[in-house]
């Protein structure tokens, strides 16, 4: 079993409650808009990260940065971009169990043709009536689980 915790759009903000959630993952996803490299470094002193790079992040650091990414974790391969609209490829096909994106500040998940599309939303600077939000994933035994965490109205 494995744990992944998910977060997007920081936007250069990591915060606090954020720390806390992602607290024993065995891995992180960041998916994009990070806004400051130090978020990263931070994040690589829980768990390993495996990030992509959002539209906003630009600069010498952020070109580093892929604009997709592949996981695996547990025997499952995890699709990683910032805009799923970029989406260029059919993640069934590919052997994909999961897509994971984020750019639009909305956590989202449901199954498509078998395959998990998850939005964590935006664990960054808190934009309109939007909730303030995390994920998770646990992988076991070849599946997938996702939940989303309100960072600012729930319990950690």
């Amino acid at each position: 079993m494995a744990v992944i915790g998910v977060i997007s759009d920081t936007h250069g903000l990591l915060r606090r409650e954020a720390i806390t959630a992602l607290q024993g993952s065995d891995h992180i996803i960041h998916v994009g808009d990070i806004g400051h490299p130090a978020i990263l470094d931070r994040l690589n002193e829980i768990a390993p990260v495996t990030a992509v790079r959002g539209n906003v992040d630009k600069g010498a650091w952020a070109q580093k940065i892929p604009e997709s990414n592949v996981l695996e974790v547990e025997g499952v391969s995890i699709y990683v971009l910032h805009i799923l609209d970029e989406l260029d490829l059919k993640p069934e096909a590919a052997g994909f169990a999961a897509v994971i994106y984020g750019h639009t500040h909305v956590s989202k998940q449901e199954v498509k043709n078998g395959v998990l599309y998850f939005n964590p939303g935006s664990a960054g600077p808190k934009r309109f009536n939007l909730p303030v939000s995390i994920g998770k994933l646990v992988v076991r035994k070849g599946r997938i689980e996702a939940e989303v965490l309100d960072l600012l109205t729930h319990a950690l």
